[in-house]
């Protein structure tokens, strides 16, 4: 039975009765599930999206921002349980690349392996660079955000809507920046990475180095143009290669 904590952290879009498989998509920093809204639409009847919704911001604005990996990873883990009758796949963007690899590991520890670990505009965690921009005064941060690609940045103008979104993301700067895995364990899901080709933020051979975290034969690079957020104007042809992974399993 799905309780209602459970609930709180996942948008689910049910497009099937019984479906093959659950597509659960994690956002990136500061980031919310309306990444992932027109998912659904796009990939097959059969699948399910759950969205991952964090604390600290949209209807969860009231709670607690998670400022630690395990914990945050532990308890989506947790928040699953109810929905583990059908095959998992993994989707995360950004920072969500790490709490997806993460949520593997703890599914796979408890014999639950994903079908697909698919990871985002981001490096391996053991090669990503980690500054401390959660210490930085707000013009920083936002300019720093600004210089990743433009996605909703005008909201940080609206003095309202700054006040709104500077907490939750500072607190997952604080979570992506403290998260240092020296000796990330593989997993035994295949992995497929995506990454903007002008994405700057992310170097191409650490992105590769997600190939050390699977099985031999089992990675694959699929780059596409644009920024740190290539996934929005690219939303059809990105969804359409997981669609294809995902009908393989």
């Amino acid at each position: 039975m799905t309780t209602p904590e459970a609930k709180k952290w996942f948008r689910v879009h049910r497009r099937a009765t019984e479906p093959r498989l659950r597509l659960v998509c994690f956002p990136h920093a500061g980031g919310t599930a309306q990444l992932f809204h027109g998912w659904p639409a796009l990939l097959p009847p059969d699948v399910e999206v759950l969205a991952v919704r964090y604390p600290g911001r949209q209807d969860r604005l009231a709670e607690a921002c998670v400022e630690d990996m395990a914990t945050l990873a532990d308890t989506i883990e947790d928040a699953l349980r109810p929905w583990l009758d059908r095959p998992l796949a993994l989707f995360g963007h950004s920072m969500g690349a790490c709490v997806a690899y993460e949520v593997a590991l703890r599914l796979e520890a408890r014999g639950l392996v994903p079908e697909h670990l698919l990871v985002s505009a981001h490096e391996a965690p053991h090669r990503a660079d980690r500054a401390a921009l959660h210490d930085a005064d707000d013009d920083t941060l936002i300019s720093h955000v600004r210089q990743l690609g433009d996605l909703h940045s005008e909201a940080y103008d609206i003095p309202e809507l700054r006040d709104l979104l500077l907490p939750a993301l500072r607190s997952d700067y604080r979570l992506i920046e403290g998260y240092h895995p020296p000796n990330p364990a593989p997993v035994k899901a295949p992995i497929t990475a995506y990454t903007g080709q002008d994405d700057h933020s992310c170097a191409l051979d650490a992105v590769l180095a997600w190939s050390g975290l699977t099985a031999p034969g089992s990675f694959e690079l699929r780059p596409y143009p644009g920024d740190h957020f290539y996934l929005v104007a690219r939303e059809a042809e990105v969804v359409a290669d997981v669609a294809a992974r995902l009908a393989r399993v």
